[in-house]
């Protein structure tokens, strides 16, 4: 899967499941753009080039999308979130705003504005990091679940409606993976008890989830689109 002279997009880029997707992507020849709010000595990993955005600020949102709509963009990846977990009763409603507007605003906004240069040499490639918790849900994560939902729904209607213009959009749920945020948000005894709830009975790696945004968005997928497609180890579906 060669990417040279491909243009590669992708939020949320400087850790976790970001950083392996760009790194996945620089290793096969593109050219990297990636997003960050955090400085360069902590970012994962090396791009060709830094957009500094926090898109918790809807004007930033705005002002990317701007900058974007004139850029040359082959690939899209929609991977910055947020989340809050909260009993329904006790979401705030700025809180459950702007979970949205990360989550939803941005990949829609961003999706806008490299939409009319796909269509213009008739290929694209979009795809939007979900979640498990945008395909089933629980209690306290009413305003995640809302969010990575309507991800599902925006994936589709982009996918039926470019589709005919060779761009392929897709979305990617992943389970529970193994990065440095997992790590230091449970420990190994929760660890431990959501494994055992996997069939594979491990978290996944995020080189696994960057894996399958390579495929995606190649060459190579020439009728994958409109998809929502679990990478969990089987936790959604056994």
């Amino acid at each position: 899967m060669n990417f040279s002279n491909k243009r590669v997009f992708i939020t949320g880029a400087s850790r976790g499941i970001g950083s392996k997707i760009a790194a996945k992507f620089r290793s096969e020849g593109a050219f990297i753009i990636g997003t960050r709010t955090c400085s360069e000595s902590k970012c994962e990993t090396v791009l060709d080039q830094w957009y500094d955005a926090d898109f918790s600020d809807e004007q930033q949102i705005v002002n990317c999308a701007k900058w974007l709509s004139n850029q040359e963009i082959d690939v899209l990846i929609n991977n910055a979130g947020i989340n809050t977990n909260a009993s329904f009763q006790d979401i705030d409603l700025e809180v459950f705003k702007k979970i949205q507007q990360v989550n939803l605003l941005a990949p829609f906004l961003l999706s806008q504005a490299v939409i009319e240069g796909m269509c213009s040499q008739n290929w694209g490639r979009i795809v939007n990091i979900s979640s498990i918790w945008g395909k089933i849900s629980m209690g306290g994560r009413a305003a995640y679940s809302a969010s990575k939902f309507a991800l599902d729904g925006l994936t589709v209607a982009l996918a039926a409606e470019h589709s005919k213009n060779g761009i392929m959009a897709n979305c990617i749920a992943p389970g529970f993976i193994d990065t440095t945020l997992t790590r230091r948000m449970l420990s190994n005894k929760q660890i431990k008890n959501l494994t055992a709830q996997v069939p594979v009975g491990r978290l996944g790696e995020a080189n696994e989830i960057a894996d399958l945004v390579l495929w995606l968005s190649s060459k190579e997928n020439t009728f994958v689109t409109g998809q929502n497609i679990s990478i969990d180890g089987g936790f959604t579906r056994v």
